[in-house]
């Protein structure tokens, strides 16, 4: 046999609040990591009495009762706790047999001393015989209760079938003989199985043919020792165990062509396989078989064979094997005395229940819930499993709750010293429940693992008492600053008493003034209590970044006026933009009066302030030319260009005391005095291209004269002027005042240059005016198309000077109208005389607008 686990031995099944005997080896239990399949539970209370006196031979199970026979000859009626309902004495001697119909009315029961009885439990219907020979099987047909299915069948030398006729006698007939005693039966649909010492046939009621022998495969068990079990798993497919093997088969419909002289059905073998120990009984679970199997064992001690405790297997066929998905030693009462044909095993279809009968003992077998499963996975302490389980089930579980569940669970992990995972688990299990949270919250500060558990308190529905989040922010405070701070801007600050908290901070900084962590903590603490002033304070004088978003947040702007150059200490970018951003709530003024002693910082203010808008500092531009002279050169030239209200007087002053060239060359362009500035760039600078373009940007032929002048005696600004002036002064003016003789660098190329400027501009005025024609000659050409085409003049059309219709009500009547080419139209006789000699009308209308004349372009007469 295929094995997928080993032997589940030794399991101690709780029943009656008692264990099984105390010879069970536990320590086996303790070994299996696999979850059992069945539970088991002894059937108490009636049974348990009737044990003590008598010993049980066979039982039957209905879905509505148990009944149970004895070796005393009694019939026991139970319900399924084991209670008695009824007691029938039959025998004497030991009842073999008990047999119901599927409704629960009618009982068959044998004896050992063959008396055969067949009577309704709710009705006087009877039937008695005596035999000669015992009767070891009875089976009434599953459908005694109705008139025309009357039937039942004894097995003892022969297997009698006994019909009642339509005179209310019993019929017998034999079905089969000569083949030994026939010790099982079972009747299912119109199939009838029964096994004797040579194997196992199937009589089909119907057409009362046998269909099928399937033979015992070892002949050298005794039959009345090893009996064989029989049992239908549906009207189709029948289970055989005889000794330790184990047959499926299935009876299936004869083809038509195959018929001839054969019964219309066959019996095929469907799955075969030998078990470890002998079958002492099967039941159908699903697609699985549940097998009741006889064990012996050599015993330790004395090396003799003996018997052992019976295993309830559950095994799942293949074609020539099985897999073994449980098994279960079972400890029942005097299984040291029992034989194989001493142990029974019957089932409750679609119940799942499984009866272990012995003669002293009866067992009842039952899958396992989810409340078992669930306890079982807490025995081995396999909790995240269980409380799964618990979630997924929790409509169906009775036993357990997930909130017990999942504080065992907690628990466990603490003892382990798995702090982290159990905080975390709280979330979870506790939930809303704020008295358990308190209470695992307290559980945590004894084992000293509030740490542990600050990560997941509550801090929205629910909350707790503001007590629990004071003793854990404590206890960082105590030991863990970046922790603390942390919570603090984890933490709403209404969780817990802010001034508390504020104060044990304080208190801590007298140990340690200058710790940032405790000081940025404190800022944040102030921010929560509204005391924004405080905070910024702190928060200035840490530097810290979120200054600025504090400031904006809570608008404290009127507790930064005196604080302006510590921010711009700080962030002068940002200062600054916060500043003009908001010159409603702190003015210009202010802020140039507070940086009068940080005067780099007040020229940063002033800049981005010009920068945004050249007029609003415009009182300032004055101070501005000092600041950008000391700070900022390079954009004291764009200032001076951008700025209308700098006084040049005061720019010029400073500039020409600091020496600033450029500047100086601007402002005195700028004050007028351009031959000044065109001499300081010659002297100063000495750069004939600056020079070129300055006297090409003040367009005066005076300075062109002067730099021809300054730079007749210079031979590389003669160059650089022979290059540039083309454009703009004559080069035969400075070609003739070159002395003879000089040496003027390039001035070949120069030459060149000069020429191929003249004729690029002769070509460009050429080019100009040629286009200049041809747009003309087309405007005029389109003017003309256009005062060629005609005019539409109807009667909606007025007369613009007497303002009615221009086409007379009477069409035969003579009528004369001018039209322009502004579309304006006249009466002829509306018209006044031209005084000109010319004989071209004007549009008085337009000529009044100085819109230009419009001529006249079509008169019409008639």
């Amino acid at each position: 046999m295929g094995r997928r686990k080993s032997l589940n031995a030794g399991f101690l099944w709780k029943m009656e609040t008692r264990s099984y005997e105390e010879s069970t080896d536990e320590s086996e239990e303790d070994e299996s990591e696999e979850e059992p399949k069945l539970k088991y539970e002894r059937l108490s209370n009636g049974v348990t009495e009737i044990l003590q006196k008598d010993a049980a031979s066979c039982m039957t199970v209905h879905e509505k009762f148990l009944a149970l026979g004895t070796h005393y000859g009694k019939v026991y009626l139970l319900d399924v706790q084991g209670n008695i309902t009824q007691k029938f004495d039959v025998s004497p001697v030991k009842i073999n047999q008990i047999s119901l119909d599927e409704s629960g009315e009618h009982m068959g029961v044998c004896s050992e001393d063959g008396k055969v009885q067949v009577f309704g439990l709710y009705s006087a219907e009877e039937f008695h015989e005596m035999f000669d020979c015992p009767i070891k099987i009875v089976a009434v047909h599953p459908q005694f209760v109705r008139s025309h299915f009357k039937q039942f069948v004894t097995g003892g030398k022969k297997l009698l079938l006994y019909e009642r006729s339509w005179m209310n006698r019993w019929k017998p007939s034999v079905l089969h003989e000569g083949e030994g005693n026939i010790r099982n039966i079972k009747w299912r649909g119109h199939l009838i199985a029964w096994a004797n010492n040579m194997g196992v046939k199937i009589l089909d009621m119907i057409s009362k043919q046998r269909i099928t022998n399937v033979p015992r495969d070892d002949i050298s068990l005794r039959p009345d020792m090893y009996p064989c079990s029989l049992c239908w798993k549906d009207n189709l497919t029948l289970i055989i165990g005889w000794g330790n093997s184990v047959k499926i088969c299935s009876v299936k419909e004869r083809h038509a062509s195959e018929m001839r002289d054969l019964p219309n059905r066959y019996v095929e073998i469907v799955f075969q396989f030998d078990t470890e120990f002998y079958v002492s009984g099967l039941a159908p679970l699903c697609d699985q078989l549940v097998i009741l199997s006889y064990v012996k064992e050599i015993s330790e001690k004395t090396e003799v064979e003996c018997c052992a405790r019976p295993r309830l297997d559950i095994v799942q066929p293949l074609p020539e094997s099985c897999e073994e998905i449980s098994s279960d030693a079972l400890t029942v009462r005097g299984f040291q005395e029992n034989e194989c044909r001493d142990y029974h095993l019957e089932y409750s279809e679609g119940e799942s229940l499984f009866y272990i009968i012995s003669p002293r003992d009866v067992v009842v077998a039952k899958e396992r819930d989810q409340d078992d499963h669930i306890d079982w996975l807490l025995e081995k302490k396999k909790y995240e499993e269980a409380l799964m389980a618990a979630e997924i089930s929790q409509k169906t579980i009775k036993k357990h709750k997930i909130l017990d569940i999942g504080l065992a669970y907690i628990n466990h992990l603490v003892e382990k010293g798995e702090y982290d995972l159990a905080a975390r688990k709280c979330q979870k299990i506790l939930g809303k429940n704020t008295e358990l949270w308190e209470f695992e919250v307290y559980k945590f500060k004894e084992i000293g693992q509030l740490k542990a558990i600050s990560r997941y308190l509550p801090r929205r529905d629910p909350v707790l008492k503001p007590l629990i989040y004071e003793m854990v922010l404590h206890e960082f405070l105590e030991s863990d600053y970046e922790g603390f701070a942390t919570l603090i801007k984890e933490w709403p600050g209404d969780l817990y008493n802010n001034t508390i908290i504020v104060q044990a901070v304080v208190d801590h900084l007298k140990k340690d003034p200058q710790n940032r962590t405790l000081l940025q903590t404190l800022a944040e603490l102030y921010t929560y209590d509204q005391r924004y002033g405080r905070a910024l304070e702190i928060y200035l004088t840490l530097r810290h970044k979120d200054v600025f978003q504090l400031i904006h947040k809570h608008n404290l702007f009127s507790s930064i006026r005196d604080k302006i150059v510590l921010l711009m200490d700080f962030d002068s970018e940002k200062a600054v933009d916060m500043l003009l951003d908001n010159e409603d709530k702190i003015s210009i003024d202010r802020v140039v009066e507070e940086l009068e002693n940080r005067p780099e910082l007040q020229h940063v203010y002033l800049h981005k302030l010009f920068k945004r808008d050249h007029h609003k500092g415009q009182r300032y531009h004055e101070k501005q030319i000092s600041l950008y002279a000391e700070y900022d050169r390079p954009n004291l030239l764009p200032f001076l260009r951008d700025s209308t209200h700098c006084p040049l007087e005061k720019a010029l002053e400073i500039c020409q005391q600091r020496n600033f060239v450029e500047e100086t060359v601007y402002l005195l362009s700028r004050m007028g005095n351009s031959r000044s500035a065109l001499k300081m760039i010659m002297e100063e600078l000495q750069d004939v291209d600056k020079a070129i373009e300055f006297a090409k940007e003040q367009d005066d032929g005076e300075l062109w004269e002067d730099l021809i002048l300054y730079s007749i005696d210079k031979p590389p600004f003669i160059t650089g002027l022979l290059n540039n002036i083309g454009t703009h002064v004559d080069p035969i003016l400075l070609i003739h005042r070159i002395k003879e003789g000089m040496e003027i660098p390039n001035l070949r190329d120069s030459l060149v240059k000069i020429l191929q400027d003249y004729n690029l501009q002769i070509l460009l005025r050429e080019g100009c005016k040629k286009i200049l024609v041809a747009d003309s000659l087309s405007l005029l050409k389109k003017m003309h198309r256009t005062q060629m085409k005609g005019v539409l003049v109807d009667e909606e059309n007025i007369c613009e000077s007497c303002l009615s219709p221009i086409l007379p009500s009477d069409a035969s009547k003579s009528f004369s109208v001018v039209v322009f080419h502004c579309r304006h139209m006249f009466h002829r006789e509306c018209l006044p005389v031209s005084n000109t000699v010319s004989s071209v009308q004007f549009c008085n209308i337009c000529s009044a607008k100085h819109r230009g004349p419009g001529s006249a372009v079509l008169e019409m007469k008639k």
